[in-house]
């Protein structure tokens, strides 16, 4: 809240006035007699001001979005909304203000929810002086030095992006083959800006399944959440050599935790801005993480195989979407490894499903397992074969749906059903 005279008054009343030339910190912590400390050690530098300070992370959450203090020092351990989420809140509301959090723990395991949060920096208590204002000043000034250096960017040209989410109830249908020779299909037959997020968090395969090298994945991204933007995403984006973009999922499941909806949303945010197309691809689950990249999809490719537990599940899945009020023209049944041999015909699971089937990829298992071995995509290793062609076919009807309203079914599309 600000008072005619330019001073930021502060919900005890009390009006304290932004010194432009200092660094404005804000103090929260639970405990009167720690932030008196610290505010006593931080009186000493003529750099620092304390403009501001919380007892509780509801209160910290409200005075960062009424001051937008430069800096916040945030106690992890506080009752009500604790350090950890009160920074993953502001994190996401005020960027600009960068959260350097403070704990009597120094475990590893501590400082990586916080820095999964948005923390720019970590201090163990108890601290000295000199360790505390050295730690606000480098923090902030690495702050300034990343936005001085992505502000001379020039403005692009507005990119109007579309999210395909590649998604199923059931392990094993080939969501990961679809999903990445679907990105490849695109970005080569279309010339488009292509990126390929693997959001199966615990088992992810996109990596595998093009043969990139992983130096860096989702669950290092999100370190640095409070300040991604553009230029931090693409320097952990790895470049398939068809030129699809790749973002892959963590290398140990354990690290699925540490991702939320809300860096989910975030990146598929940021990479909407540079990229025509984003399929993601997903774990078999209706976990956060995953319906935030269905809500934020312009189509959702349901895949499907001729079996009963697959059709089972695809049915509930599909009810669930419903119950989320997703509109019918957004989801499309992909029939996946399809054939009438096994005794089950297109036209009963049409039925049950109470949907039809949008696309059909026929069976070829040598192809699609050994472009997997090899690392290579089949369309385009393997372009001659039915499967491969049902995938482009896929492709170029879907950009005709996005991009040029629904199209006429393609005659591939008939032949493989």
């Amino acid at each position: 809240m600000e008072s005619p005279g330019g001073e930021k008054i502060r919900r005890d009343g009390r009006q304290e006035e932004y010194d432009m030339e200092k660094i404005n910190i804000m103090v929260v912590d639970d405990s009167y007699e720690t932030r008196s400390n610290i505010k006593q050690l931080l009186s000493f530098s003529k750099n620092i001001k304390v403009a501001a300070e919380a007892g509780s992370g509801e209160e910290a959450i409200m005075l960062a979005n009424e001051m937008k203090p430069d800096v916040i020092l945030m106690d992890i351990n506080m009752p009500g909304i604790d350090g950890i989420k009160a920074t993953e809140e502001i994190s996401l509301n005020v960027p600009d203000s960068v959260v350097i959090i403070m704990s009597v723990q120094g475990e590893t395991e501590y400082i990586r929810k916080a820095m999964a949060a948005g923390a720019r920096d970590y201090l163990c208590k108890p601290f000295s002086g000199d360790e505390l204002t050295g730690t606000i000043i480098r923090t902030f000034e690495n702050e300034m030095r990343r936005r001085e250096k992505i502000a001379p960017m020039a403005a692009k040209e507005e990119i109007r992006s579309r999210v395909i989410t590649v998604f199923s109830t059931k392990g094993g249908v080939g969501k990961t083959t679809i999903a990445s020779n679907l990105a490849v299909s695109i970005a080569r037959s279309a010339k488009k800006r292509v990126a390929l997020l693997d959001l199966d968090l615990q088992f992810g395969d996109v990596a595998i399944m093009l043969n990139v090298s992983v130096k860096n994945t989702i669950s290092d991204l999100v370190k640095e959440f409070g300040q991604l933007d553009e230029s931090i995403v693409e320097d952990y984006l790895v470049t398939h050599f068809s030129g699809v973009r790749v973002l892959p999922a963590p290398v140990k499941p354990e690290y699925a935790e540490y991702i939320t909806a809300n860096h989910v949303e975030k990146i598929i945010s940021i990479l909407r801005e540079s990229y025509n197309y984003i399929i993601i691809d997903t774990s078999a689950s209706f976990h956060e993480t995953v319906l935030t990249s269905l809500d934020m999809s312009d189509k959702i490719l349901v895949i499907s195989t001729l079996d009963l537990p697959t059709i089972k599940n695809i049915k509930s899945g599909l009810d669930v979407m419903e119950t989320l009020n997703y509109p019918q023209e957004k989801v499309h049944v992909v029939l996946n490894k399809a054939s009438e041999q096994f005794g089950i015909r297109f036209r009963d699971f049409e039925d049950v499903l109470h949907k039809q089937i949008w696309s059909y990829v026929p069976e070829d298992s040598q192809t699609v397992v050994t472009s997997a071995n090899k690392g290579f995509p089949f369309v385009m290793t393997r372009t001659e074969t039915k499967v491969a062609k049902a995938i482009i076919d896929m492709g170029n009807e879907l950009m005709m749906e996005l991009e040029g309203g629904p199209g006429k079914k393609s005659p591939l599309r008939k032949l493989f059903g």
